[in-house]
């Protein structure tokens, strides 16, 4: 099964200072059809205009991985972390049994532009954590590049779940493949340009649900950034 979930099909909150996407229900968004995917619970496609941002707040047993496409992302949490996330850089953070954090635009006159993903955690009552690596777009260009995985391998961020996050940047007629093992599902996100999978084409926006399916090929249409979840059932 291959079922794409359009771009435009997706929820939206729409602020002066926020414009968010929204591939399954979230906060004033709700579709039970769209509730999430395996493991996969949000997928929040973010612009933050300059100068604003989300102030602080709490979450709990929630694996969040912050992946920025445009612009820096401030981040303070409650476990005394700060940092800057840039293009290239995968930030995840345990809320575990609780933390607090905020994120940031601080620029003057550039948007922020990143996706926002929600894991379920493998158990309840984590001890909160927070980690953050750069992956350069050599790593990336014209192959997947195992940016997120639950034993942390291949320099890789650790999340506390059953799930391998890939990343690619794919030119126009660039190719790569994956296989996902028996029994596994797959989440196929485009972040930027046009893409095509197994031969459908995708836009910018589109997630592509799998299940059932063992070959997964990505080609490039124009400058594509793509990110694909391998996933227990």
């Amino acid at each position: 099964m291959l079922e794409i979930r359009h771009a435009e099909e997706r929820g939206a909150a729409n602020f002066d200072w926020l414009n968010s996407k929204h591939s399954f229900s979230f906060g004033h968004y709700h579709d039970p059809k769209h509730m999430g995917f395996g493991s996969l619970r949000v997928i929040n496609e973010d612009r933050v205009q300059p100068g604003r941002g989300f102030d602080t707040h709490s979450h709990r047993d929630m694996e969040i991985i912050s992946y920025v496409l445009e612009g820096a992302l401030e981040h303070k949490d409650s476990m005394g972390n700060g940092s800057i996330i840039r293009p290239g850089d995968v930030q995840r953070m345990t809320a575990g049994t609780g933390v607090r954090h905020s994120e940031f635009n601080q620029s003057k006159s550039e948007v922020v532009h990143f996706l926002q993903i929600w894991i379920l955690p493998e158990k309840e009552g984590l001890k909160p954590g927070y980690e953050q690596k750069t992956f350069g777009e050599e790593e990336k260009r014209g192959k997947l590049r195992l940016v997120g995985s639950r034993d942390g391998r291949d320099g890789s961020v650790t999340i506390h779940q059953d799930v391998e996050l890939y990343a690619t940047r794919l030119g126009e007629g660039d190719e790569t493949t994956h296989q996902l093992s028996t029994g596994r599902k797959g989440w196929v996100q485009v972040a930027r340009g046009r893409a095509e999978i197994n031969g459908m084409a995708l836009q910018v926006g589109d997630g592509v649900a799998l299940a059932d399916e063992t070959g997964i090929t990505l080609r490039g249409m124009s400058n594509a950034e793509i990110l694909l979840f391998d996933m227990s059932p």
